[in-house]
């Protein structure tokens, strides 16, 4: 007779998430995009730590900034606070993932050592096309007192590595907006864009404070058709407030030359997805909108987060050297936003050279969206390496 063997380590139901907000938006924005597509599409019972509500209440106006546990779309949010109180086994999720190294509270830790069986435990890491990604993606590292193992999960741009966060609809709402100009139109009306606005090129602008905005919107102030750039309040101030020759608040608009900026009120997630499907062009920053421009199937620059020592430009070039999106107008004018190249720069010509490549750009961008199909959602992969982490761990216990 055949014994029947009993599954004492089920498939995990619940899962805690800690993010630290650093980066303004960043940081949470992809822990949000993730509570959300593992509760909706997984079954998974999320429970996200946040450290900075009023941060987070800028992308989820549903967040109580005031509220210290709170459900929002089927996910439990709590305010995490430097001196957290103790906790019990039962307080511990199935998964536990700490978002770049973000240090979760040592008494949570303490009581993941007392389950049975134990949690998995991630650190999930920040975005890199860097080659040395590949070595380090789901490496484990034991606790040094405790019997615990932490694994490195790195998001990616090959089957070496995690993928990219997307969710499952994602592709057919944007083709649906895409394809439906009226849809389109009133959603860019909402915005407060006038009519001769949206028939412009339409840039959106989102980048750190640094960026060389000037140089652009002089730019496009002398160029030869209609340039219409919408930028989130708050975003490159300095150099919008200069142009418009007020102060740059939501609603705020001025016209110079070809050039009208308009100035938005900072928008909720899914509205700035369908921003970044309206525009012609977008220009994005950090880590999540730069995932999102890769997804919306248009022309985009990326502003990289600045390193020390310049650390933010072996990035930017390896991304550059990996996708298959580029022209050389966009490696040169990617240059020039991050401060790669030295001045003097001709930004006309910068400009000018990367304007008549755009459908070459469109059409690469639709092949590497293709390609990054190809290595699955992030949140799928992650969840099938926490499922290989607990099915090794019940074989080593029998």
């Amino acid at each position: 007779m055949h014994s029947t063997e009993i599954n004492t380590n089920p498939a995990a139901k619940t899962l805690a998430l800690f993010c630290k907000v650093v980066d303004n938006f960043g940081d949470i924005g992809i822990c949000w995009r993730m509570a959300r597509q593992l509760q909706q599409e997984h079954d998974i019972a999320v429970t996200l730590w946040v450290d900075d509500l009023r941060s987070f209440q800028r992308i989820c106006p549903l967040v109580d900034a005031d509220v210290e546990v709170q459900e929002i779309a089927g996910v439990t949010v709590r305010h995490w606070r430097d001196q957290q109180g103790s906790f019990t086994a039962t307080d511990i999720a199935d998964i536990v993932i700490e978002f770049f190294a973000c240090n979760i509270p040592p008494g949570y830790i303490e009581a993941m050592a007392k389950c049975q069986p134990r949690p998995v435990w991630l650190n999930l890491e920040g975005l890199t096309a860097e080659e040395w990604v590949e070595g380090c993606h789901t490496l484990p590292s034991p606790h040094p007192s405790l019997p615990l193992t932490k694994h490195f999960f790195f998001p990616g741009f090959n089957n070496k590595t995690g993928g990219l966060l997307r969710e499952t609809s994602l592709d057919s709402e944007r083709t649906a907006f895409q394809s439906d100009a009226a849809a389109m139109e009133a959603f860019l009306r909402q915005l407060g864009l006038t009519e001769a606005e949206i028939h412009a090129t339409r840039i959106s602008l989102f980048c750190y404070p640094h960026a060389p905005v000037t140089d652009l919107l002089k730019v496009w102030q002398s160029a030869d058709t209609p340039v219409t750039c919408l930028v989130p309040e708050g975003v490159a101030a300095e150099a919008i407030q200069t142009f418009l020759g007020q102060a740059a608040k939501a609603g705020a608009s001025v016209s110079r030359g070809a050039l009208t900026v308009r100035v938005l009120p900072f928008i909720p997630q899914a509205d700035y997805d369908k921003l970044l499907w309206a525009c012609d062009i977008n220009f994005v920053r950090g880590e999540d909108s730069f995932v999102r421009a890769q997804w919306a199937n248009k022309p985009f620059i990326w502003h990289i987060y600045p390193q020390d020592e310049n650390l933010h430009h072996v990035k930017l070039n390896a991304f550059l050297k990996t996708t298959t999106s580029v022209t050389a107008s966009l490696v040169a004018l990617s240059h020039a936003w991050n401060g790669v190249s030295h001045p003097p720069l001709d930004w006309p010509d910068i400009w000018l050279a990367f304007q008549a490549d755009l459908p070459e750009i469109a059409r690469l961008s639709g092949n590497w969206q293709e390609k990054m199909h190809e290595n699955g959602d992030m949140t799928s992969n992650l969840l099938k390496f926490v499922n290989s982490v607990r099915a090794a761990s019940q074989k080593d216990a029998v």
